[in-house]
């Protein structure tokens, strides 16, 4: 082995038994050469897709990685993943692939990066769930790797405001009841997304990005950058350069995700106000990492962290304003002032994530992220709540609302469709608790986000009358009453299987319960008498899925 970078890749590349490896790799014009071979074999993971804005631009970025691979020694090898738009697939059977779409991104990484045994990986991300699956595979390997974050998408201007796809969403609710016209609609679609980028609030995609930033696994102030900005170009070429300083320092994965910067990285969902998701895929992360994590540690972390940056979708702002302000680092700066950071984990870089959070700049006088001595909220933006409805617990949004408690008549849906057309039909009243189920990882499969039944909600006016509860999950845009990830599922016996309508729900957030009141020997009875309904899918991806997946609680993983 000539090159001791190539402690892996010297397996498929070296000595004359790989000739016939060699010759397959410098095949033609379009192959490697003898020189090329020699050099640290560096995959590169792109999640391009052509469908939607979120991924379209990561072509670009991933030639200007490749770049700088070549440009610190390496030799790099892209390859392509799946991706699944949230945003498009919202609101049909689509959306049940998106969750299971993680797996496949993490298990397709994983595979060909084995397969070819790399010595590094970068992984370019850009959506919801290409974020954490990117992660997750890179836990996985355990070989010098990082994640670089394709950057938020800039926001529309509608009417004299900043839009967002949130917007876009919430104005189908507000045109279901006459509040805005067709020809208003139609105006606003051609708004909402006026170029490549993920969705522009700190929904999953944004508080993903943010999370890993701060976990230590993506360099510091990569992601705050917008898609579209100049500067994503040069900070591709060095994310190249610095995956060739992380080999020659075998600075890897099991150094940097540890349980102290899993802290970091859930303190930075709790005080963005981020989406409930980061939960889902934190402790996804953590299973990879094998590194222990329960729902009651996001609980403890975000009940001590106040809410101290002001986006939407709870908030006034969005990701390009975050960016102007100061950034992740500025985050993360903020967390280390108030004692919320354990500044001393490792990062990509080499340096501690407080020597990154110490180089924050802040734009004089910027409103995005807020003093310590000044935050939207004294504690985080979710809270965990158990009860007889959610033994194993469940998960609450509480930034952008100020109500603390909702007990009402449920309405009992079995899906997100008959949900929706209610919510359009006027059905819905206010006071009324609306409970979807059999969404859950297991029972739809894939855990459909919920967005549009959400908006809707928002649209119609009821946002602040109406609580909702699922064993599915929400978008990152979603705000409201709402309760997601109830845990057991109804597919898996959980007692959400035996609502009916009618039954007085009480949700309570300051207190972290969510019951009906029933009797424990009614409930029992009930679920002795009740039978899930046949699979949706017996065969398949979808069906593989359903039956390896585990519960919400634990991360919603098949491995």
């Amino acid at each position: 082995m000539a090159n001791k970078l190539k402690r892996q890749s010297y397996v498929i590349t070296d000595g004359p038994d790989r000739a016939a490896a060699r010759a397959m790799l410098m095949f033609g014009d379009g192959g490697l050469t003898p020189e090329d071979l020699d050099r640290p074999i560096i995959g590169v993971a792109n999640t391009w897709i052509e469908i939607g804005p979120c991924n379209y631009h990561l072509r670009r970025l991933a030639a200007k990685v490749k770049e700088g691979i070549r440009a610190a020694g390496g030799t790099p090898l892209e390859f392509n993943t799946v991706s699944i738009s949230d945003g498009i697939s919202m609101g049909t059977e689509g959306m049940k692939a998106s969750l299971i779409s993680r797996e496949v991104i993490a298990d397709s990484i994983e595979l060909v990066s084995r397969g070819n045994m790399f010595d590094a990986v970068v992984a370019l991300s850009g959506c919801d769930k290409t974020v954490p699956g990117t992660v997750m595979a890179l836990a996985r390997l355990d070989i010098p790797s990082l994640m670089l974050y394709g950057g938020s998408i800039l926001p529309g201007s509608f009417q004299e405001r900043d839009v967002t796809i949130m917007d876009v969403f919430e104005a189908v609710g507000t045109y279901a009841v006459g509040k805005i016209t067709v020809e208003e609609l139609d105006d606003l679609i051609s708004k909402g997304c006026p170029g490549p980028g993920a969705c522009g609030g700190q929904y999953t995609a944004n508080t993903m990005a943010t999370a890993i930033e701060i976990l230590g696994m993506a360099p510091m102030g990569s992601g705050s950058v917008p898609a579209v900005a100049a500067k994503k170009d040069e900070i591709a070429f060095e994310a190249g350069k610095l995956v060739m300083d992380m080999l020659e320092a075998n600075r890897r994965p099991s150094q940097i995700i540890t349980r102290r910067s899993l802290e970091n990285a859930i303190a930075s969902v709790a005080t963005t106000g981020g989406s409930t998701n980061g939960i889902l895929h934190l402790l996804a992360i953590a299973y990879e990492a094998n590194i222990p994590l329960t729902l009651d540690d996001f609980e403890e972390i975000a009940s001590r962290t106040p809410i101290l940056v002001d986006l939407k979708p709870g908030g006034n702002y969005v990701a390009a304003d975050l960016y102007r302000a100061g950034g992740i680092p500025l985050v993360a700066k903020r967390l280390m002032e108030d004692g919320l950071l354990h500044a001393d984990e490792l990062t990509v870089t080499g340096k501690t994530i407080g020597e990154e959070a110490s180089n924050a700049t802040e734009t004089e006088g910027q409103g995005v992220v807020r003093p310590i001595s000044d935050p939207i909220k004294p504690t985080g933006g979710f809270a965990i709540l158990r009860g007889n409805l959610a033994p194993d617990g469940c998960v609450i949004k509480l930034a952008g609302q100020d109500k603390t408690i909702h007990r009402g008549p449920v309405r009992v849906f079995e899906c997100e469709e008959d949900t929706f057309a209610a919510i359009k039909g006027g059905e819905i009243q206010p006071g009324d608790v609306v409970a979807i189920r059999y969404e859950g990882p297991a029972g739809g499969p894939g855990m459909r986000e919920m967005l549009g039944v959400t908006a809707a909600i928002v649209g119609a006016g009821l946002s602040e009358d109406v609580a909702l509860l699922t064993d599915g999950r929400f978008s990152g845009a979603t705000h409201g009453f709402m309760v997601c990830h109830i845990a057991p599922e109804a597919a898996r016996g959980g007692p959400i299987a035996i609502l009916r309508d009618g039954d007085v729900v009480v949700i309570d957030a300051e207190n972290r319960r969510i019951d009906v009141e029933l009797s424990d020997e009614e409930i029992k009875a009930r679920l002795d008498q009740s039978t899930p309904p046949s699979p949706r899918y017996t065969r398949g991806v979808m069906a593989k899925y359903a039956r390896l997946v585990s519960s919400a609680s634990e991360g919603a993983v098949t491995g």
